[in-house]
């Protein structure tokens, strides 16, 4: 097996771009200028990286997903099918003027993802916004603020319904402890955060 990166004949990667080994960009996909894949992303068909993103090492980013600049992803982040991040607090295509907005006259602003989280299909991502690691967005869900780790979120805007763990599951009260049905790691709730046991 090569360490060299794959990429699609139809697929479209900026010659600036830098992608990790193994990673994969499969097909009518496209990377832009400057983005950073770290090692053995999968990026699929049609999905959009947009110019000096960074998406850390093992991330997946599922079709027809768009990832606007200047997005920071974590590694081992999932981002599902038709899921967007934002980049724009008051998106206009033009000014008052008429004249067509361009790249000075707005400020672009990021979602931030930390590492083990995951993103629904369809989720929307309103930037600025942090979703904290190990986080779940639902399906569908419209993220409008922050997220803390190990967050599961849902609806329109979206809302903390319950905790997650490093597998994905939803952790289980035990008294005052969250308890992962997968590992039985053990956390307790610290106001709207959460903290592991040691």
């Amino acid at each position: 097996m090569t360490d060299a990166p794959a990429v699609q004949a139809t697929a479209d990667v900026d010659e600036s771009a830098e992608l990790g080994a193994r990673t994969r960009v499969w097909h009518l996909a496209q990377v832009r200028e400057n983005a950073r894949l770290g090692a053995d992303c999968n990026i699929g068909r049609g999905a959009y990286i947009g110019p000096g993103v960074v998406l850390g090492d093992a991330c997946k980013v599922q079709n027809y997903a768009l990832v606007y600049e200047p997005a920071v992803v974590g590694d081992g982040v999932f981002i599902g099918p038709a899921a967007v991040f934002t980049n724009d607090e008051f998106p206009r295509a033009a000014n008052p003027d008429g004249s067509p907005k361009g790249t000075d006259d707005w400020q672009a602003v990021a979602v931030t993802v930390d590492r083990g989280a995951s993103i629904g299909a369809r989720a929307v991502c309103i930037a600025p916004v942090h979703i904290g690691e190990w986080a779940l967005v639902a399906a569908g869900a419209v993220v409008t603020k922050d997220v803390p780790a190990h967050a599961l979120v849902v609806g329109v805007p979206a809302r903390r319904i319950g905790w997650v763990g490093r597998t994905g599951r939803p952790l289980t009260p035990d008294g005052e402890v969250w308890v992962c049905p997968d590992t039985g790691e053990r956390y307790v709730q610290d106001g709207e955060r959460l903290r592991a046991l040691e």
